[in-house]
């Protein structure tokens, strides 16, 4: 038998019955799904000092397991010494079942090891059925070593759904135990 990710279990045994009864849809099929999980690291500092990008490209590929690509900029920008190309961020783009174990470790071991963790604050919604929060500490991933990490980095992380409005999206990022405070 070969291995299934255990959110990935859930969500076909329990979260598509659970959704459905909640919003009553007619048909399984219009349940909503987790399509992607995005990952951004913005490295400001990036413009003078390349081997901070090499850095960041090894730590996030660490943390998720997936090889990492660095973000180049798109046009000159004269205050901030920034040129058209130049490599000034990194992302990792999660789908399958790397994305259900980013998921399950995210929820089950990252977020808990914050400094002061409350939950994540739900205002992170856009309109259609995508919820993206920030992690101001890369260290809070079980992966990194603290003693060989340059810089603390922070991270945007997006979860992309099929869901047509956020009280869907909710619905389903909630039951997949995602933290999300009390208002």
């Amino acid at each position: 038998m070969s291995y299934v990710p255990r959110l990935k279990e859930k969500y076909k045994k329990e979260i598509v019955s659970s959704m459905q009864k909640q919003f009553s849809y007619k048909n399984v099929m219009m349940v909503p799904k987790l399509k992607k999980i995005c990952i951004n690291q913005g490295i400001g500092d990036a413009v003078g000092d390349k081997k901070m990008i090499e850095a960041a490209l090894k730590d996030l590929s660490i943390v998720t397991g997936q090889k990492a690509v660095p973000t180049k900029s798109r046009k000159d920008i004269s205050n901030f010494k920034l040129r058209k190309g130049v490599n000034i961020g990194t992302r990792v783009t999660l789908r399958g079942d790397m994305m259900f174990e980013f998921l399950d470790r995210l929820i089950s071991v990252s977020l808990p090891r914050t400094r002061d963790f409350r939950g994540v604050n739900p205002k992170g919604f856009d309109g259609s059925g995508n919820f993206t929060f920030g992690v101001k500490e890369h260290i809070i991933f079980p992966e990194m070593d603290i003693d060989k990490v340059n810089k603390i980095l922070g991270m945007d992380i997006t979860f992309v759904t099929s869901a047509k409005t956020n009280e869907e999206a909710k619905a389903l990022i909630t039951e997949f135990g995602f933290p999300f405070t009390k208002k």
